[in-house]
């Protein structure tokens, strides 16, 4: 029950995540590139203080942090050219296929009732994201978001071995910050006062704390019981984007939800 409840946390935190990207870049003004590095700046001072300034800098440090960069960029580079919930379904159908095909070749085995539950998932999550007119996906965004997905699933892949994760997501973001801020000295930004501060409470809060959460947990669950269990963010998104900015529920809202925690259950599930 521990183990769920945090996880859940850390769905929870994924999902606020998104909030908060969307109030600072969509409704503040402020452009994707520059909250990114804002977002990590802050995480990497929040962790810093939190481990005293006790850094471990070593080879799976410099994958963590490339990975970690990789998500964020795609992640920004994307959603110039996708729309969210596009965006969204790209980016965890990557990490799905990521996380269950290094399982697969790793000799991990993957129970029957698990494929239907992230199958059963996936469809729930296709219903809420998928756009109902006709769509023609940017091929630069749609990479983008799919090298984005690949990060990410490799940044959690990672955290499976990492033994101190509030010392490991530090020297993750740390090393990753240099990466952010080169983008910046060739490509021009805007930051409003508003963005800044939205970036800066993700940093801190939900990817800092949440990412060291995350590495937590990671250690304890199978890589695609990991992967299963982020096709909650989204609805939980979307659920927060109606009790907090006012945005309708909907029956598909509420038909995608039973679907994708049903699917997270039955892949939860012994037999």
């Amino acid at each position: 029950m521990r183990l769920f409840m945090t996880t859940l946390l850390v769905m929870v935190a994924f999902a606020a995540n998104s909030l908060l990207n969307r109030l600072g870049v969509a409704i503040f003004g402020t452009d994707a590139l520059a909250f990114a590095a804002l977002r990590v700046a802050a995480g990497a001072v929040t962790l810093v203080m939190l481990v005293g300034g006790r850094l471990v800098l070593g080879r799976d440090r410099v994958w963590g942090a490339l990975t970690l960069a990789v998500y964020m960029l795609g992640f920004s580079w994307a959603y110039v050219s996708l729309g969210a919930g596009v965006g969204a379904l790209i980016l965890f159908g990557t990490v799905q296929l990521v996380m269950f095909g290094w399982a697969a070749v790793s000799g991990g085995a993957v129970p029957p009732l698990r494929w239907v539950g992230v199958g059963v998932a996936f469809c729930g999550l296709a219903l809420l994201l998928w756009p109902q007119e006709a769509l023609a996906l940017p091929i630069i965004g749609s990479l983008s978001m799919i090298a984005a997905g690949a990060g990410w699933a490799a940044y959690s892949l990672l955290g499976q071995r990492a033994r101190q994760p509030l010392v490991a997501t530090a020297g993750n973001f740390v090393l990753c910050l240099p990466l952010m801020l080169l983008p910046l000295a060739v490509v021009p930004v805007t930051v409003t006062g508003a963005g800044a501060i939205t970036a800066l409470v993700a940093g801190a809060l939900t990817s800092g704390l949440g990412y060291a959460l995350w590495y937590r947990v990671l250690p304890h669950l199978a890589a695609t019981t990991a992967a299963t269990a982020q096709l909650s963010v989204p609805v939980i998104a979307v659920a927060g984007g109606a009790l907090l900015l006012a945005e309708p529920v909907t029956p598909r809202l509420v038909v995608s939800a039973i679907l994708v925690l049903g699917g997270i259950g039955l892949s939860l599930a012994r037999r």
